[in-house]
């Protein structure tokens, strides 16, 4: 059953600035002082809003996406667990206090929240990887990925269609192997 805070990812997706300013009114301080209180600053506080507000967008974008928990707990999971990831990765500090606020969190919330992040981190880390590629790979990979066929991609590039097939195989394989070698790739589950 859809939730009634539905309408604060309608406004997210429509760039609802009025929306918008209701979000950072209603739950920035929260988040602040959670990530304050867990060894972060003021900065840290404002990036992992952002940045949940950008996780939370991304996954609206997708048409199945309904919200079925109040939009502050979604928000205050997706905040916490890029946190923990954060805190984790530094391994300098503890984590002090992450408490729900007396949430009853379902468990597709908790797993849409997972989701999110999870892809969010992949992304990135397909995005450093395909940076490395040559150019030639990286303009081939863009064209065919844009949905355009390899007739016309090859016709672009001024390659044969067969070169093409072998080059975007072998451009994906050294994307592929990129990834593989990631230390990022066994911690993102992938």
């Amino acid at each position: 059953m859809i939730h009634p805070d539905q309408f604060y990812i309608i406004g997210l997706l429509e760039n609802d600035k009025k929306v918008i300013e209701k979000i950072y009114q209603n739950f920035f301080n929260k988040i602040k002082w959670m990530i304050i209180k867990n060894n972060g600053s003021s900065d840290d506080a404002s990036d992992i809003f952002q940045e949940s507000l950008i996780t939370i967008y991304n996954k609206a974008q997708k048409n199945d996406f309904q919200l079925t928990c109040p939009f502050e707990a979604f928000l205050l999971l997706v905040c916490r667990k890029k946190w923990l990831n954060i805190l984790d990765k530094n391994k300098k500090f503890k984590v002090t206090n992450l408490e729900d606020d007396g949430y009853q969190f379902k468990e597709e919330s908790h797993q849409l929240a997972e989701e999110s992040i999870l892809q969010e981190e992949r992304l990135s880390l397909l995005t450093e990887k395909f940076a490395l590629l040559g150019e030639a790979c990286r303009q081939l990979l863009d064209l065919s990925w844009q949905g355009i066929s390899m007739e016309e991609v090859a016709k672009s590039l001024g390659f044969t269609y067969g070169y093409a097939r072998k080059k975007k195989s072998e451009c994906v394989a050294k994307l592929v192997s990129l990834v593989k070698q990631s230390p990022g790739y066994q911690i993102l589950k992938w």
